[in-house]
């Protein structure tokens, strides 16, 4: 099964270059090409996993158009044959993967929502009896669902790992209307999918977003709902006190433990067993969310 570990074939300036997708300029729109590279502890391995591009852009796309009663996005379109500057005669390896973006100017802060305690949540919640800085009732378990979902902001890292803040920070970084209508989205958009998201026997215990403007109009950007930004859990299976099934790369993280590995680089080198399993879990959680199997 062909993967794509890199785009050098299209000839254009690259925007950025994250550890997993390559962004392009357009001049007034940006090509956002999700690659089948991964990563874990901030590490990219020399491996790739099939099909897991499709999966997040695909992903990303569904619910982009899913969630614009709630707010506008930046995507213009996701079918290669439209892309401007020739880049539709790359239409095979696009497909499924890319889509073309108008360009935003992103807000410099991350906005998880959770609806559970799991994560770095948890830790704090196990330290402080906090979420967010916000006191959570006593006895809460492993994978507990919160009493009502939260709004936890972080800084954007440009390397390492971004740091929480709470909501009154993101007032002072923001001000007090834009950090009101990020809050006020964010929990819009997670309500929304969280509800859709258990119809399809799963729960959608944490994930973060990307806000940024247009024209002075708050939109959402870069990805949505994917296995990399969510925790999605499988309700069926779903028992507080202990961690739960998800459809991410946390299979991957799990089994990265058992290694005497210091989760720096280099990684260590994945197994196929490790590899085709990884690339299911990224093709089940697809097919669980949108009911369709990846073209």
């Amino acid at each position: 099964m062909a993967t794509l570990r890199d785009t050098d074939f299209i000839d254009l300036p690259v925007f950025v270059k994250g550890k997993v997708r390559n962004v392009y300029d357009l001049g007034d729109s940006l090509l956002m090409v999700v690659t089948d590279r991964i990563s874990a502890f901030d590490v990219v391995f020399d491996e790739c996993i099939p099909d897991k591009g499709k999966v997040l852009s695909s992903i990303s796309a569904f619910w982009f158009d899913f969630t614009k009663d709630v707010i506008p996005n930046h995507v213009i379109t996701t079918d290669p044959k439209e892309y401007p500057m020739g880049l539709d005669k790359y239409e095979k390896e696009l497909r499924g993967r890319s889509m073309l973006v108008k360009k935003v100017n992103m807000l410099p802060a991350e906005c998880i929502v959770r609806g559970y305690l799991e994560g770095s949540a948890l830790k704090e919640y196990k330290a402080k009896g906090t979420v967010g800085g916000m006191k959570m009732p006593e006895g809460l378990r492993q994978g507990d669902k919160l009493p009502e979902p939260l709004f936890t902001p972080s800084t954007k890292a440009d390397e390492g790992h971004d740091i929480n803040i709470t909501y009154e920070q993101l007032i002072d970084l923001l001000g007090q209307e834009d950090a009101k209508a990020l809050k006020d989205a964010a929990l819009a958009l997670y309500t929304k999918v969280s509800e859709y998201a258990l119809t399809r026997g799963l729960i959608l215990a944490d994930t973060k977003f990307e806000f940024g403007k247009i024209d002075g109009k708050l939109v959402v950007a870069d990805e949505m709902f994917t296995p990399d930004s969510s925790r999605f859990w499988d309700l069926s299976d779903y028992e507080p006190g202990r961690a739960q099934k998800s459809f991410d790369k946390q299979y991957l993280r799990e089994w990265l433990e058992t290694l005497d590995w210091d989760k720096t680089y280099p990684a260590p080198t994945l197994p196929e067993e490790i590899i085709n399993k990884t690339a299911e879990k990224y093709r089940e959680c697809y097919r669980l969310l949108t009911g369709k199997e990846l073209a």
